[in-house]
């Protein structure tokens, strides 16, 4: 049995079904929705799945970081007996943009630990879903700064794998999309796939900043501007890693449109 916490998202939704598709007895946890409700701020809640787990993948909301404790979460599945923990980080914690808490959690569990951590994500341009609908129009800051996408199918099934198979125990995985590319860029591949034109504006930092408090704390808010905005070399680097897990290349942005291109129309 595998525990997937925060298995509504964008990457939890692909890794239940991935799992499921492989056989898997899967137990899909989230703070609502179907399946088991919990919540990773309160650990106590989790423990009525863990018996008999032989693996969870932990997923952290945004805004753990100023309300969780992953030491206490982790306590709870190492006293249930789980073995093994795969853990969504950021590439942020790589390049020194994130704090490391979570990861030391993990790594200094005791248990069987990977960790992942994906950059920029494909599915962000979700946040522009709705005015490109409605209004043929979309907006974001630093229009021509390029960025390696990853498309969260892509870190489902590098997290199956992990999960699955402890030959990837104790290692560190980071996660892009194959070649980098610009909000600007992205406009123009929406644009193609719905063939009409999208009115594309660029916003100022403040602008994005005054948005993103909406829904992010804002020490997240400052460090994701600076990789958006002033990336470094790493974080606009084509990692190997999703060809290393899963002998093919990764999947690229108008892939990841083309299956979600519904959501646009």
């Amino acid at each position: 049995m595998i525990v997937i916490t925060g298995a509504t998202g964008n990457v939890g939704r692909p890794l239940v079904q991935t799992l499921s598709a492989l056989g898997e007895d899967v137990v899909p946890v989230s703070r609502s929705g179907a399946g088991h409700q919990a919540d990773l701020t309160q650990p106590e809640t989790l423990r009525p799945v863990l018996h008999g787990a032989k693996a969870v993948f932990l997923l952290t909301s945004p805004d753990f970081l100023a309300r969780g404790n992953l030491q206490e979460a982790i306590g709870v599945l190492r006293e249930s007996g789980v073995p093994r923990v795969v853990l969504l980080s950021s590439q942020g914690v790589g390049t020194h943009r994130h704090p490391s808490i979570h990861e030391d959690a993990v790594t200094g569990s005791g248990l069987e630990w990977t960790i992942l951590r994906p950059g920029n994500f494909a599915s962000n341009a979700f946040g522009w879903a709705e005015s490109i609908r409605t209004q043929r129009a979309m907006a974001a800051p630093f229009a021509d700064v390029a960025l390696p996408a990853v498309d969260p199918q892509d870190i489902a099934e590098v997290a199956a794998a992990a999960l699955r198979d402890p030959a990837h125990a104790n290692a560190i995985y980071t996660l892009t999309g194959p070649a980098a590319i610009s909000p600007r860029q992205q406009a123009q591949v929406i644009q193609d796939a719905l063939g009409t034109a999208i009115q594309f504006t660029e916003l100022t930092r403040a602008q994005a900043r005054a948005t993103m408090l909406t829904f992010m704390p804002e020490p997240v808010v400052e460090s994701t501007l600076d990789i958006l905005g002033t990336p470094r070399p790493a974080e606009q680097a084509v990692s190997p890693d999703v060809e290393k897990v899963l002998g093919r290349p990764p999947h690229t942005f108008t892939d990841w449109l083309t299956r979600n291109l519904h959501a646009f129309r």
